[in-house]
């Protein structure tokens, strides 16, 4: 992660001068139809420039039909040539001929010290003018990073909603037979590029989490045959134990703020959810109850959070404060529900439900109102939000004889638009990093 901040610190942020437009999708209603929008090469001045325009405008244009939000137009009917357009800008008459309602220009230069300026524009090609324009100066093995952040600026403009496509996954690297399963704490960026393990498979790894305020994971790991939680820093790789307590520990996640650790312990029977301040190592017990309290998870103002337990005699969700007072149902359905996680929005809290031999990834407001299922499995399960609390990420398993395959997906809410995560190996438990 050195390395990570190395290429933040050598990137800078230079305004261009914007004239506003009014072109907007409208995320409101259930299936929507994906935006016309043209993406062409970004043009470059030289060969590695042009190399790298080749690559930022082709990734640009993966992570944004990716959303499921834009169609981008097939760039043999574009009618203005690259260099056209970074020398005159844009003829709107051949833009809006071909059916596209936006337009993304972009030029890359390489300077005197080697490093890539960068700048794009996103038109609004009906109204004829300009929406946001920005330039990026990096160096050039940086040029997906650029990518990304591009396209999370265009997914805001024409959304309104944050963007996504600068943020990692961390999860479960999953290898060997069903009954001996090597697993390992990985990462990569959100569309599966620069994958790297994080541990050797010398130990079982479950549940990672990632912190919303710092560069670490919190997971469960049985060392020596003891579950504990652990805390993982990602820039120096250091990994810690989170406390020695008595009975097992698991279903970490962090406070909003990063500086709790929520989980359950297991003692003497009996499963509850205790708080733990990493600053202070302070614990606090926020449920005392003979049931099963288990899997929590803070609303992103803190306030609140959501838990899953048997105390009305079948595995459902409750709401409780932060302090472990007022619990209230919020899940009244068939079958079993598991795995909460609110929203970074704070609208919704997806979940897992087990119903008649099946599982399903669905949706909820906080209130026990309007619950949606959105993905179906033979196993799907473990969702976990996208920045933006737009999309979902979980792991997929389809039946393989004795063995076991499993893969990440991604959804948005809507339901319409699942894909693969690709990963080098099988994968399991997925978690979504903060915008990086």
């Amino acid at each position: 992660m050195n390395k990570i901040f190395v290429l933040i610190a050598c990137l800078f942020l230079l305004p261009i001068s914007t004239a506003h437009a009014e072109l907007k999708l409208s995320l409101d209603r259930g299936q929507v139809e994906p935006l016309p929008i043209a993406i062409p090469i970004f043009y470059g001045e030289g060969v590695e420039a042009s190399d790298a325009g080749i690559k930022i405008s082709d990734k640009i244009t993966e992570n944004l039909k990716s959303s499921g939000l834009v169609n981008v137009l097939n760039r043999f009917s574009y009618l203005q040539k690259p260099e056209s357009l970074a020398q005159d800008g844009p003829r709107f008459s051949e833009w809006s001929s071909i059916g596209s309602q936006a337009l993304v220009t972009g030029v890359v230069k390489r300077k005197s010290d080697g490093d890539l300026r960068v700048e794009f524009r996103l038109w609004d090609t009906l109204g004829q003018s300009q929406m946001v324009g920005t330039a990026y100066t990096t160096k050039p093995d940086n040029w997906r990073r650029i990518a990304h952040i591009i396209s999370d600026v265009i997914f805001e403009r024409l959304t309104g909603e944050g963007g996504y496509f600068d943020s990692r996954i961390v999860y479960i690297s999953e290898t060997g037979p069903a009954n001996k399963r090597i697993k390992r704490l990985a990462i990569m960026d959100q569309d599966g590029y620069n994958h790297k393990f994080l541990t050797d498979g010398s130990f079982l790894v479950l549940t990672p989490r990632f912190s919303p305020a710092n560069q670490e994971i919190t997971y469960m790991a049985y060392v020596k045959n003891k579950p504990r939680v652990y805390l993982y820093n990602i820039d120096t790789g250091r990994q810690e134990i989170l406390g020695d307590f008595p009975g097992m520990t698991f279903a970490p996640r962090f406070s909003p703020d990063g500086n709790k650790v929520i989980m359950s312990l297991a003692l003497n029977g009996n499963t509850d959810i205790y708080t733990m301040d990493l600053r202070s190592r302070k614990v606090t017990q926020l449920t005392n109850h003979p049931s099963i309290d288990t899997s929590p998870s803070y609303a992103p103002d803190g306030r609140r959070i959501v838990f899953e337990s048997d105390r009305g005699g079948s595995q459902q969700l409750y709401v409780m404060d932060q302090n472990g007072g007022s619990p209230q149902r919020i899940t009244f359905g068939d079958g079993r529900y598991a795995n909460p996680v609110w929203s970074p929005r704070g609208d919704l809290i997806a979940f897992t439900r087990m119903y008649k031999g099946k599982f399903y990834i669905g949706v909820i407001r906080p209130d026990g109102s309007g619950q949606r299922l959105i993905a179906t499995a033979y196993h799907v399960e473990g969702p976990s939000w996208a920045p933006n609390g737009r999309y979902l990420t979980y792991f997929k398993e389809k039946p393989r004889g004795n063995s076991r395959s499993a893969k990440l997906y991604k959804i948005d809410l809507t339901g319409y638009n699942e894909s693969q995560i690709p990963t080098p190996l099988d994968g399991s438990d997925p978690a979504w990093s903060p915008l990086n």
